[in-house]
Formats: C-alpha cells, sequence, structure tokens
C-alpha cells in the first residue's frame, strides 16, 4: 500500500488528507520525503509543519483552509495526532476541537494537502474520530515488512542503487542490523558506494562492511558458546573487552538472549506461531524468526544452567575485585 502511495505522488496523484499510523520511522521520513520532492517537483511549495502535543488541531484547519499565496496547494504536516490513541481522561496535555475537526474532514480543502502522523502502535478504535479519519483520509500504514516482505524490501533498495544483492548477503545483513530499516537503508547505501562498478552485494561485502551492533556480537557470542564453539566465542568476547565494553553489562546482555529463547521455544511448544510469540513477548518477529530457526538448538536444561552460571557471574563482579575481565571470561571457556 505505501508504495502504491509513493507512485502516487510521482504521478502527481494526491488525496486532499492522509493519515499515517505506525511506529516505523524510516516510512514516515521517507513519506515526508516523497511528499515534499513531488510538490516541488515544479514549483517551490508551501510547508507548514505542527505539532499536536503543542499546538491544537484549531491551528492545522485554519492553516488548510486559507488560500496558499505561491503556489497551487500546499503540504500541512500535523505531527503527534495523539488525540486517536487512548488516554485517561484529564491527562491530554492539548484539548483538541474534534468536533470542529470531524466537521472538516466532510469536505477538506483542495488547496491543501494535510497529513496527520500518528506514530502509535495502536489507536483507540472505539473513538468517532479515529473511526471518521480511517474513513474520509487515505490511511499509510509505516510498519516494519515482516518475514519475506522484509527479504523483498532490502533487494529493492540495492536494486535502487543499482546493485544485486544475494539471498545470503540478505540473511546476513538482516542478521547484524535486525529490522531497523534506516539503518539497513544506509548499510546499502554504503556497500552500493563501495562496489563502484561492481554489480552484486555478497555475504562477504556484508561482513566485511556493515557496522557490527553490541546486541548483534553479544547474540553471536552466546551462540558460539552454545555451540561448543570456545575459541570464536572467546575471540568476540576479547574484542569486545578492547572496545570498552564492560563485562558486566554483557553478562546482562547474555543473559536476557538466553530468557529471550527459553521463552520462544517454550511457546513454539505450545504451538505459537511467530507473530504470535513476538505479540506475547512484544519483540520483533525478526528476531523470533532468527532464534527459532536455529539448526543446533540447545536443551532447556543447558539454557536454565547457563543463566544460573551468568548469575554467580553477576554476583562476582558486584562483590569481587581484581581482575573483572576474568570472571566472564572462565564462564566461556566452560563446557556445559
Amino acid at each position: 500500500m505505501i508504495t502504491k502511495v509513493w507512485q502516487d505522488f510521482k504521478k502527481g496523484n494526491f488525496a486532499p488528507v492522509y493519515l499515517l499510523v505506525g511506529e516505523e520511522s524510516y516510512f514516515v521520513d521517507e513519506t515526508i520525503k516523497q511528499l515534499k520532492a513531488a510538490l516541488q517537483k515544479n514549483e517551490e511549495a508551501e510547508i507548514m509543519t505542527f505539532d499536536l502535543n503543542e499546538q491544537p488541531i484549531d491551528y492545522v484547519i485554519d492553516e488548510a483552509d486559507t488560500i496558499p499565496f505561491f503556489s497551487e496547494r500546499k503540504l500541512i504536516i500535523a505531527k503527534n495526532a495523539s488525540f486517536l490513541k487512548a488516554t485517561e481522561k484529564g491527562k491530554e496535555k492539548i484539548d483538541h476541537d474534534l468536533k470542529r475537526l470531524e466537521n472538516w474532514l466532510q469536505h477538506p480543502t483542495d488547496t491543501a494537502i494535510t497529513i496527520f502522523i500518528a506514530p502509535y502502535e495502536k489507536l483507540d478504535e472505539r473513538k468517532k474520530v479515529t473511526k471518521l479519519m480511517k474513513e474520509k483520509c487515505t490511511v499509510i500504514a509505516a510498519e516494519t515488512p515482516q518475514n519475506n516482505d522484509l527479504n523483498v524490501w532490502v533487494k529493492n533498495e540495492a536494486e535502487q542503487h543499482g546493485k544485486a544483492i544475494t539471498d545470503e548477503a540478505v540473511g546476513k545483513l538482516l542478521e547484524m542490523v535486525g529490522p531497523n530499516m534506516l539503518q539497513l537503508q544506509m548499510e546499502i547505501e554504503k556497500m552500493a558506494l563501495y562496489l563502484g562498478e561492481d554489480h552484486e552485494i555478497t555475504r562477504d561485502h556484508v561482513e566485511d562492511l556493515v557496522a557490527k551492533t553490541l546486541e548483534h556480537d553479544a547474540f553471536k557470542m552466546l551462540n558460539a558458546y552454545l555451540d561448543h564453539n570456545q575459541e570464536e566465542a572467546l575471540k568476540i568476547y576479547h574484542d569486545l573487552l578492547r572496545q570498552k565494553e564492560e563485562p558486566i553489562k554483557l553478562v546482562g546482555l547474555l543473559a536476557n538472549n538466553i530468557r529471550t529463547m527459553t521463552n520462544i521455544f517454550y511457546l513454539q511448544k505450545k504451538g505459537y506461531h511467530q507473530q504470535q510469540i513476538a505479540k506475547q513477548l512484544k519483540i520483533h518477529p525478526y528476531r523470533v524468526q532468527v532464534i527459532s530457526g536455529q539448526r543446533n538448538r540447545p536443551s532447556d536444561q543447558r539454557l536454565l544452567q547457563a543463566l544460573y552460571s551468568l548469575a554467580e557471574v553477576d554476583l562476582q563482579l558486584k562483590t569481587t575485585g581484581g581482575n573483572r575481565e576474568r570472571h566472564l571470561e572462565l564462564f566461556l571457556m566452560k563446557k556445559l
């Protein structure tokens, strides 16, 4: 849906009012960027931005109803439409005239394009204004694509830079970066620039060029440890120490990953699907996909034993002095 809307922008087809809903900041920023570019293609567009956490809806309506001076139509961006989500009565920062908004939505002006941004996971569907906005506005979902759709998006993004990317490279890129689309876009652009005249992005390019995150390294270290690959686990650990990472912070990351693994495996046994598990644990579906797709899955007993051992390391780090790096190092050297 969102790509179709972008294509309409490029063709000069605009709706009078849009409602952009979702927490994926990449799609929010890209939609605004493409809308601005389409409007400024032939002339300088008038662009006004309002923050509905700080300004009443009246400002938006008044501006929309004012005829533009220097262009055919103006663009009005209304951020943080918090009146569309559930809030405690009396807790609202601004008292919006929603009745006026409801009336205005029936006949919005054709000399302005107004886009309401609701950067929230859910809207309050019980509210009359929410139902009316969904009925009268062109709704755009700013949500991270799931599973195969995310793979397709990565390939399309590479094509936008004149490159192809192998399936293996896509998998490695998503493993290292996760579903952060803005970061994915930046990494793809960086690799495309590095390749120059070369056409294909490979797994080696991803491993050599993509910035590694602490969370990725901690997860990789844990997997190496659980696979009885002590040499690889220690190599990653020493690399992190050279980057001035604190052992106590790494212990926390390892323990958190083990708890997440345990919960995912438990819910899988109960028959939950990946999307259901992600919703239940409040984590991204891609993380569930990576963990549940592991070939050498550790037993529940091994995970529990590792968690107990990490608790002991955490206690040692908090109560003893000496060589702090040594406590976690000894944990990684042991074979469960």
